[in-house]
């Protein structure tokens, strides 16, 4: 098969300037932890050839393309041009620094305002502005991807609770160490969530109708969840 056949998704990968972003997309595609990383300018691009729907009749090869965006305050007003055309969002923060979490909300607000206005400047986000409701409508995938798991102890490994911008947004969570290429071995349950969540980007990609009715019961489920966040908030 020629790669004039093969389609193709982009996922951003977005977080905090020195969170790993760089270190997780380079195990993704090459399946080995990197030796050298160095701080993102602008974005930087990596490709892996995934099987959509492995073992099954509907398999189909697709290229995933990777853009991981650079985190730095200096760019927040340059990096909306690579925010569009896209398929997926991975959201990543340090399991060590509780401010890159807390953060994943501006991000995922900069990126659906800026795509919403097709990719220009105006209304620039904040954090402050971070409201789960817009969300509500939205069928982006989204993946929250936490690492450096290897420098939590363990009392904290097993403390680890589910991300409260992950179920705001309905999406999937992993937490893992980018530096043992085991987290991410086939079969594991990280590896299998990560071909799920590429499963779904490709599906929402060229198979739009197929997925509608589980982009319907994710979006009743971040309706659901936002409802009981405010009743709970009332309630205090």
């Amino acid at each position: 098969m020629s790669s004039i056949d093969i389609e193709k998704v982009k996922i951003l990968v977005v977080g905090d300037s020195g969170v790993g972003k760089s270190s997780l997309v380079h195990l993704i595609c090459h399946g080995q932890p990197i030796l050298n990383t160095s701080y993102t300018i602008g974005a930087s691009l990596d490709v892996k050839i995934h099987e959509y729907k492995e073992g099954t009749p509907a398999q189909k090869t697709c290229f995933v393309e990777f853009w991981d965006i650079g985190g730095s305050v200096n760019h927040a007003n340059s990096r909306h041009i690579f925010y569009t055309a896209l398929n997926g969002i991975i959201l990543v923060h340090d399991l060590t620094n509780r401010k890159s979490h807390a953060n994943l909300g501006k991000w995922l607000s900069e990126i659906l305002q800026r795509e919403q206005n097709n990719g220009s400047e105006r209304h620039r986000t904040s954090v402050s502005e971070y409201d789960p409701e817009q969300f509500a409508g939205h069928h982006t995938p989204i993946l929250v991807v936490g690492v450096k798991k290897d420098q939590l102890d363990t009392q904290r490994q097993n403390k680890l609770q589910s991300s409260s911008i992950a179920e705001e947004c309905g999406a999937d969570e992993i937490n893992l160490n980018c530096t043992d290429a085991k987290h991410l071995a086939p079969g594991t349950t990280n590896a299998v969530k990560f071909s799920r969540f590429f499963d779904k980007v490709i599906e929402r990609r060229y198979f739009p109708r197929d997925s509608m009715s589980q982009a319907t019961s994710t979006q009743e489920r971040r309706r659901i969840s936002t409802s009981q966040n405010m009743k709970s908030l009332h309630a205090d």
